[in-house]
């Protein structure tokens, strides 16, 4: 029998006096306990039926009667601080279009606090191995494709943690010696608590030390220089707004992660119509190589490290 999962995501967060904003969608146990930990927060609930809850809430709660999983959210981009909400993707047809959907809510700093039943479970597997699976309308996920579907989806960084349920003694024995790897324990982890970030949290600082205006002239530039608008313009413009800004190459990095498709065509690009900045677009390239998380990808910005020290363009 399956264990219900405990409600431990605001173990991710320390209570402050910040006026932060957050949403909770269908895990409205949480609003109480949300409420002592950040008294100046502003709480927003959306529940398909959350009469009963609702009765029981703080006040206060900006409440939305909608299914998230059919209706989209009726909120502006970049409001939140955190969405919480346990299991949220056990249930849908298109998980990475209500994780996506969810990051555009999120302000650049926010974070989605979720969970996922692990299909590697050993009670799962030991269902299968008796010819019953009980799963049939639930999405079950492994930690690396529920990681994927998140990094996929717009979130730059995420952080897990386990809630375990032992196994019947010499279990896992027979599922080791049938195969199954059992790294970090992962066989007897039933539920995995998950805090996924828009931005990596050690950039979250620097992205909070320009305006909204900033960033946005920054990324249009960005985009120019990518699709060759007037290019050698655009990068004189470019170096001139983190002049005077006093931009610092990880922080540019992380604008041309998020907002780049053609990572390759923008540096061979910014590296052309660029003179002097030889060193800064090297270290941009190095912030970047260190922080993929995508092998590809970062072998990607290696190899592109290594022509442009062989000067090649």
């Amino acid at each position: 029998m399956a264990e219900k999962i405990r409600p431990d995501l605001l173990a991710f967060l320390k209570p402050n006096a910040a006026p932060l904003r957050i949403l909770v969608v269908e895990s409205l146990s949480y609003l109480h306990e949300l409420h002592k930990m950040f008294p100046q927060a502003e709480l927003y609930a959306v529940a398909a039926e959350p009469d009963e809850a609702e009765l029981d809430a703080p006040q206060g709660v900006h409440w939305q009667v909608l299914d998230y999983r059919a209706v989209p959210l009726p909120y502006t981009r970049n409001f939140f601080d955190y969405i919480i909400s346990d299991l949220t993707f056990e249930q849908v047809d298109n998980p990475q279009d209500i994780a996506a959907g969810f990051s555009m809510f999120l302000k650049e700093t926010g974070a989605l606090l979720t969970s996922f039943r692990n299909i590697r479970h050993w009670s799962v597997l030991q269902n299968l191995m008796e010819g019953h699976y009980y799963n049939i309308v639930s999405r079950l996920y492994a930690r690396p494709e529920f990681e994927n579907l998140l990094y996929a989806s717009f979130y730059k960084s995420v952080r897990v943690r386990q809630q375990q349920r032992e196994a019947p003694d010499g279990l896992i024995e027979r599922l080791i010696a049938a195969g199954f790897e059992n790294e970090c324990n992962d066989l007897e982890t039933e539920f995995y608590l998950v805090r996924a970030d828009r931005s990596m949290p050690e950039l979250s600082l620097l992205k909070s030390m320009y305006t909204l205006a900033e960033r946005e002239q920054m990324v249009r530039l960005i985009n120019r220089i990518e699709y060759d608008v007037e290019c050698s313009t655009s990068v004189s413009s470019l170096w001139e707004i983190v002049d005077w800004l006093g931009v610092f190459p990880a922080y540019l990095s992380s604008l041309v992660r998020e907002t780049v498709v053609h990572t390759e065509t923008f540096y061979q690009r910014l590296s052309e119509c660029s003179s002097g900045y030889d060193d800064f677009i090297h270290e941009m390239v190095d912030v970047s190589a260190m922080e993929s998380v995508d092998p590809i990808e970062r072998e990607c910005y290696r190899k592109m490290r290594r022509d442009m020290s062989n000067g090649k363009r």
